[in-house]
């Protein structure tokens, strides 16, 4: 019964996907009946000059974990303190192509491999020391590439197995040379600056790793970045000010940002967020798929804009813990090893029906790593596929050795129940429901699933320290170059989930992975890296370690009285020069 009324919920879904578009994106009827959600147009937006002052009202999903920028592996904490700090370049989110940061200019050698930054003479930390070439040869050579310090940076700065070699040349000149020619090396210096004059001693006395913890006082966190934390108070809020210091100015020479103050609210249900977003206490706010309905007919009396930025680079999908440390029975590492029990787990994702329910049809489905906002590796028919379809997952299972018990679920050929728990991260709606949908559909072929959610920095714990996990839900941000996802797809990755931190590959077509994955970074013909890069994928596509379901539409809604907005699906451009009407 319960099955039956799960496909009835799935085909409503879909009669009511159908009719739903034409609701959402009527642009044509311009009467005061008629809603719209905005597409930003990159060919059109031109900065304005804005007006200083104000407080700009957002909201973080949840409490930091960290405020050290190298040991922060999650995004609740990179949220957190990602106004802080500067590298010495930075991606220009309108063009996606590398600009200035900390570095107002650059040249290379006819090599490609002799590289040249030149610091800028009047940038200077939170604390008015000024920023140079110490700062950098410090941050590479003594914290990227400290053998004791954990970062998923060190996996960016390494090619083919060799360091870069970073040398002071003067107090505002560095100088980087690379094994070879390689072409995301502008994007990778990008990570963050950090302060000699603070950090050294910590590094010396090996206590770096704990260094900048939650219970820091903000004024202790020296940056160089556009705000300066002010107060954080756990679960509640985080306030900044506007960094005297920052250098960056507008065209007509007013010191940047505009905005004064930031006021930040912790808020780790999405529902609240939507009532503080309504009743203007936040000024935006990350629109789910099921708040349409609500959010659109309130735009124009709410006096705000809702905006689809499009195909997200974010993923989302299952991985099963494939890692000998982790506190698991060996029986069921044993299954989740086996290529063929993941690819029919693959088939019984109902990736459609997912897309309807948890998403209105705003989504797309994925079986690999690649979304449609990465136009240049986004092939649909040359990657694996695996259509929903149940009798195809259990025949998989049954060829591996399972068999049917007169309760109807599965057991291995030692008697063990094909049970395990999955977890994933509560207040997300969208996974919550995703998780339950799972457990529904592959009880329907004999597995036992236990689904729980949990708090999410309990499961980045899991996840990233003691391994004590089977099967999660989670997501990754994506990233504008593979070179930068590095960290996850390489064996020897820290957010290598499945089975992370390798000495050597663990199996022969993760040793291929490495090896496409580390030719890319030295190949400079796009066309060719892109080839690369696609072979790479298609073997993630083929041995599904991460089960891949869906990459959303990202939609934002922003109180009109922003000016100078442009969001992306990467960030907003120029956010320091939004201004308040």
């Amino acid at each position: 019964m319960k099955d039956n009324f799960i496909s009835f919920i799935k085909g409503l879904a879909v009669i009511i996907i159908l009719f739903l578009p034409i609701y959402l994106i009527h642009t044509e009827d311009t009467s005061e009946n008629s809603y719209d959600i905005k597409k930003t147009d990159p060919e059109t937006f031109i900065l304005e000059i804005g007006k200083e002052g104000g407080t700009l009202k957002r909201a973080l999903s949840g409490d930091a974990k960290t405020f050290n920028p190298v040991m922060a592996q999650e995004t609740s904490s990179t949220a957190v303190i990602g106004l802080l700090f500067n590298g010495l370049t930075k991606t220009n989110l309108k063009t996606l192509l590398p600009e200035p940061d900390l570095a107002e200019r650059w040249e290379v050698d006819k090599s490609g491999t002799v590289w040249r930054f030149y610091l800028r003479k009047n940038a200077r930390w939170f604390d008015g020391k000024p920023v140079t070439a110490d700062d950098v040869v410090f941050t590479y050579n003594e914290i990227y590439y400290n053998p004791d310090i954990p970062s998923s940076a060190k996996d960016m700065l390494i090619i083919e197995g060799k360091k870069f070699i970073v040398r002071k040349i003067n107090d505002h000149v560095v100088e980087f040379k690379i094994p070879k020619p390689f072409a995301p090396f502008l994007q990778s210096v990008s990570q963050p600056i950090l302060p000699k004059h603070i950090l050294k001693k910590h590094v010396d006395n090996k206590t770096f790793t704990s260094t900048w913890g939650i219970n820091t006082p903000p004024n202790q966190l020296i940056g160089t970045g556009p705000y300066k934390l002010v107060e954080y108070v756990v679960g509640q809020y985080a306030v900044y000010e506007k960094n005297p210091y920052y250098w960056e100015k507008d065209s007509k020479g007013n010191k940047i940002p505009y905005i004064e103050k930031i006021k930040a609210q912790i808020i780790g249900d999405p529902d609240v967020r939507l009532i503080k977003f309504i009743s203007g206490e936040i000024d935006s706010y990350g629109v789910r798929p099921a708040d349409l309905p609500e959010l659109l007919p309130k735009s124009k009396e709410g006096n705000f804009t809702i905006y689809n930025l499009g195909a997200t680079p974010s993923t989302l999908f299952i991985v099963f813990n494939q890692n000998p440390k982790a506190p698991i029975p060996e029986y069921k590492l044993k299954w989740f090893k086996n290529k063929k029990f993941r690819q029919a787990i693959s088939y019984a994702v109902d990736r459609r029906g997912i897309i309807n329910i948890a998403y209105n049809g705003l989504a797309y489905p994925i079986y690999t790593a690649v979304t449609p906002a990465n136009r240049r590796l986004f092939d649909e028919g040359y990657y694996p596929k695996y259509p929903f379809n149940l009798k195809k997952a259990k025949e998989m299972l049954l060829s591996i050795g399972f068999k049917e018990g007169k309760d109807g679920f599965l057991y291995d050929r030692e008697g063990n129940k094909l049970q395990f728990t999955l977890i994933t991260n509560s207040g997300n709606k969208e996974r919550e429901t995703i998780g339950n949908i799972l457990k529904d559909d592959l009880k329907r072929i004999g597995i036992d699933v236990n689904f729980q959610s949990i708090d999410f920095n309990n499961l980045v714990t899991r996840l990233m320290s003691n391994f004590d996990w089977e099967a999660v839900i989670i997501g990754l941000t994506g990233s504008m170059d593979p070179y930068f996802g590095q960290n996850v797809w390489l064996s020897s990755g820290h957010l290598h989930m499945w089975n992370p931190n390798q000495k050597e590959p663990a199996t022969d077509w993760e040793a291929e992975i490495d090896r496409l994955f580390q030719k890319a970074a030295v190949e400079l013909d796009q066309k060719k890296r892109d080839e690369l890069y696609k072979k790479a994928f298609k073997i993630i596509g083929e041995q599904q370690p991460m089960i891949f379901i869906a990459a959303p539409e990202e939609l934002l809604a922003v109180k009109n009285k922003l000016k100078n907005v442009f969001p992306t699906v990467w960030g907003w451009y120029k956010s320091e020069y939004i201004f308040l009407e």
